[in-house]
């Protein structure tokens, strides 16, 4: 289903290979600034549809990052609940500062 779709339409080859090329940390960041970016345009499907992405990110098996998971999904269904509430000034504050975190978790391992 998916691989029909990706033949069928026209794909930029400098986002494919920056994508292919992308550390986890790195494909994190990016789906926060499309998340971000929705949330800007108030397209609630596209941000819900982001952090859906960002939810099944969460590692609950490695109980090191099962606390912060769960944390993490937690605010993660309340931004996809404020955003069906058209409350899309506090979800786009929240994926900011967690965006922000992110990249200082990032900094901080190398």
């Amino acid at each position: 289903m998916y691989t029909a779709n990706f033949a069928t339409k026209k794909t930029n080859p400098y986002l494919v290979n920056q994508i292919k090329n992308s550390t986890p940390q790195e494909l994190t960041l990016k789906v926060y600034d499309f998340a971000i970016q929705q949330c800007q345009k108030n397209d609630m499907l596209r941000t819900n549809e982001a952090i859906q992405v960002l939810i099944n990110s969460l590692n609950f098996d490695d109980p090191a990052a099962k606390e912060i998971s769960t944390g993490l999904l937690r605010l993660y269904i309340f931004c996809q609940d404020q955003m069906r509430k058209k409350n899309n000034e506090i979800v786009l504050k929240i994926l900011t500062e967690l965006k922000q975190t992110w990249l200082d978790a990032i900094k901080n391992m190398g």
